[in-house]
Order: structure tokens, then sequence, then C-alpha cells
């Protein structure tokens, strides 16, 4: 099965959603948040200060998974937002043949606690990004951007990327943006 599924992952509050949402919009493809995907009660555990375990993200992960085959099988070009820490997460998220290109997007405790402590209104409360990065499985095939670098500079050095694995897109929009690649990757 064909797929064209870009996954930018990393902790809570790496700027994902942000990536991509707006790799989505230049690309002309769909984007979807998995934090949209959590049940409530999840949403409320956190929302607590309880950090999420396996068995919690378990049938999330494996409704994710049903989204990306859906897409595939409809030949929908899907950008997912999702945390996807550990590699077994990953594997229940690609499982089926999804073949997505994933982006890690990089950052230290402290930077990104800062870019939490700016951020209103998430259920994601700033105790457990520790437990984040406690979780968290380094990918070894996913490319990686550091994520105090600016938004349009990411997506950008992504989109170069891109084009040596996706034909490039009539749809690409590049709001006068060169395709340099600046970004550390």
């Amino acid at each position: 099965m064909k797929s064209e599924v870009i996954i930018v992952m990393g902790v809570s509050g790496c700027g994902k959603s942000t990536v991509g949402k707006t790799l989505a919009d230049r690309l002309g493809w769909r984007f979807v948040d998995a934090d949209d995907f959590h049940p409530v009660e999840s949403i409320e555990k956190m929302r607590e200060g309880i950090p999420l375990n396996d068995a919690d993200r378990k049938t999330w992960l494996q409704k994710l998974n049903r989204l990306l085959q859906d897409s595939a099988r409809n030949g929908e070009k899907l950008v997912l937002a999702c945390s996807a820490l550990k590699e077994a997460y990953r594997h229940t998220l690609v499982t089926g043949g999804i073949h997505p290109v994933f982006i890690y997007l990089r950052g230290s405790y402290e930077e990104i606690l800062a870019r939490m402590e700016s951020r209103p209104n998430h259920f994601m409360p700033l105790s457990l990004l520790r437990s984040q990065f406690d979780a968290l499985e380094e990918p070894a095939d996913a490319w990686v951007f550091e994520s105090n670098r600016p938004v349009e500079e990411i997506v950008d050095a992504i989109l170069t990327r891109l084009e040596k694995v996706f034909p490039p897109a009539e749809s690409v929009n590049e709001p006068g943006h060169s395709k340099g690649d600046t970004a550390r990757s």
C-alpha cells in the first residue's frame, strides 16, 4: 500500500503541531494532530499531572494507525503531529505497510520547558514534561531538526529533503520562502 505520510514527533511542547500544520499547509496535505484523538480519560489523567503509561496509549495509537491506513487506502497525503515517544509506539503507528517519513523535533528540557511556560490552555501540565523526556527513545531513522529553530526555517529544510522522497507537488505553497536547508538536520 503506497502511503505519503509524514509524522512530526517529539515531546510535548517541541513544536510538532505548529511545524506539522505549517508543513501540511505548504504541501497542500491534510494535517492531523494526534492530541485530538486522546480519550477523555487520558486527557483528564494528564490534566491531573499523571503520566500516561503504555496501556493508556495503546488504543490511541491503534486509532491513529487506522487513520493512517484509511488515508493510505484513499490515496490521501497526510501530516500527523504525534509524540511517538517510544520505538514500540512508532511501530504500532506504521503497522500494516505505512512507510512514513519521521521528522523528530529535538530540543533540550530547558528550552522546551520555557516554551511550554508561554503556552496557554493546553491540557499537558509542565510537571509532565520530565516524564516525556524519560519515556523518549530517540529514533534512529528520523530526520532530526532542532526545535529551537524558527518554524519556517524548519519547514523549508523539510521541504528540501522531501523533494528527494516524494515527487515535487504542484500544490507546494512557498510564500516568498527560499528552500535553503538551513536548519540543523
